[in-house]
């Protein structure tokens, strides 16, 4: 009968934080397997030590390579992954046998620990169980001395070997995180908290629970001081005094179409600092609401007031963040608050401008690719400028056969602007001109169509829907599961 394999997480370090499951296994198990680097001394033994009994059968998993480089074949990939199955047999050798075998972890087995990479190989073959243990993640937090994650954070687990730009994203994007396996990584983990705008919150722990532990402001911490077993902490800011400062910035945020599934990581990070979100109260929706955060909105019609507000709040110390619809800069809040703020009295004031997903680009998305070749971007709105330039500006776009998103084509209150872009585009258009009709793209409600230009019925467009018109070239294709996708070629034909 073939033994039973046990995972045996010991915790971060401290022996009095193994749990009582992991110590009864240890007791119970004939083979005792750990893992070290080649120099023969293994963490988790040291933490399993006092458990261990003279008539143990110990096997010493030793690492090929570590920080080195190496000769093999497949470089340290393939010398790694030579090594766990190598070292899985080994340990096969004693199950089959009958022997239980408890293979020790720091930690959790299951958490960032070679162990997993038996059970990958193991589990399938032989009974087998984990024992979880406190993770360091854990560990780090209660050292601190403060909440990890409170309410609705996010916490948010990375190891320090993802590229810089990935930490900076995600550190940005996150409300708590954890970042793993600093080491050789910590200087760039250091560079990605400095640009995501997160180092002066980040705490760094060392060894947590262990001898020579210590604890540190991140931003303090030698680089040539930092071992593998450390973790950089940006812990939960649910009661964290919000900083005074003299003047404070305005970053106008595109939220995309719809939810936070279109927001970028960047935009996610200024709306997650902010101290005060400005805008029409229907974006402001989409925006998870945070303690301590003020929200201020109001009627989609007064964008200027709205914009002045954002930076006399500025002025006042307060990072605020403007929240538009789709991209900011397309028929949205950008041009408002730089309007504003290039008045004299907020010369001063910092204004950055974050981009999003604007609704042109996520209705070509859903239908397939038909702005794949030069496009114009007109809105039909005739509040802030009037129909005659709307008309001549249709009209130079169709004759110069670009395709047209058009934006705001109709409200309760404007009904006959589609049906006269209509007629002006069939001046310029075959009947069959393929138009996208997309309404709430990303929404609850979405609805994405495809007609022929002389169909489209204006009584179907409102003020939450959005026309994509083919060119000459656009093309409408139903594929082998029936749906329809339209596509614009890049290479427009000689001649034309």
């Amino acid at each position: 009968m073939s033994g039973k394999l046990y995972g045996v997480g010991l915790g971060p370090g401290d022996p009095s934080l193994m749990t009582v499951r992991a110590v009864e296994i240890i007791g119970e198990a004939d083979v005792i397997a750990y893992h070290s680097a080649r120099h023969g001394r293994s963490i988790a033994r040291s933490i399993a030590e006092k458990h261990l009994r003279a008539d143990h059968i110990e096997e010493r998993l030793v690492y090929p390579v570590t920080t080195e480089t190496t000769d093999h074949p497949g470089g340290y990939k393939g010398a790694m992954e030579d090594f766990y199955a190598e070292a899985s047999e080994r340990l096969a050798v004693h199950l089959e046998a009958g022997r239980t075998v408890a293979v020790l972890a720091e930690g959790d087995p299951m958490f960032y620990g070679s162990y997993m990479h038996m059970h990958k190989r193991l589990a399938d073959r032989f009974d087998t169980e984990v024992i979880p243990g406190v993770t360091s993640v854990s560990a780090a937090a209660a050292r601190l001395g403060t909440p990890l994650a409170e309410g609705e954070e996010v916490l948010t687990i990375l190891p320090g070997t993802l590229p810089e730009e990935e930490l900076t994203a995600r550190l940005a994007a996150t409300d708590v995180a954890v970042v793993m396996k600093l080491g050789r990584t910590f200087p760039k983990v250091r560079r990605a908290m400095e640009s995501s705008g997160r180092l002066e919150a980040a705490r760094y722990v060392e060894r947590a629970t262990m001898p020579g532990q210590r604890l540190a402001r991140l931003a303090e911490v030698d680089a040539e001081s930092v071992p593998y077993f450390s973790v950089a902490v940006l812990p939960s800011e649910v009661d964290v005094q919000r900083p005074v400062r003299e003047v404070g910035e305005v970053v106008v945020v595109g939220t995309g179409p719809a939810g936070p599934l279109w927001l970028t990581p960047e935009s996610r990070g200024a709306l997650a600092a902010a101290d005060d979100l400005v805008g029409y109260t229907t974006y402001l929706d989409r925006v998870p609401v945070r303690p301590g955060q003020l929200r201020h909105g109001s009627d989609n019609k007064v964008e200027s007031e709205r914009a002045e507000f954002a930076l006399d709040l500025a002025r006042k110390g307060r990072r605020v963040a403007v929240v538009s619809g789709g991209d900011p800069g397309v028929f949205a809040m950008a041009t408002a608050v730089l309007e504003v703020a290039s008045q004299d009295a907020y010369a001063d004031v910092p204004v950055r401008v974050l981009p999003g997903v604007t609704a042109a680009n996520a209705a070509a998305a859903r239908a397939g690719a038909p702005l794949g070749h030069d496009y114009a971007t007109i809105s039909l709105s005739d509040r802030l400028k009037p129909w005659e330039v709307i008309a001549e500006r249709l009209r130079a776009a169709a004759a110069a056969d670009l395709v047209l998103a058009l934006y705001n084509p109709g409200s309760r209150s404007r009904t006959w602007q589609v049906g006269k872009a209509r007629e002006l585009l069939l001046d310029h258009r075959a009947p069959d001109t393929p138009v996208v009709v997309a309404r709430d793209v990303g929404g609850a409600g979405e609805r994405v169509r495809i007609v022929r230009l002389a169909d489209l019925d204006p009584s179907e467009v409102d003020m939450r829907t959005l026309l994509l018109v083919g060119s000459s070239q656009t093309r409408v294709v139903r594929r082998g599961d029936g749906e329809q996708v339209v596509w614009t070629p890049r290479r427009y034909p000689e001649g034309v």
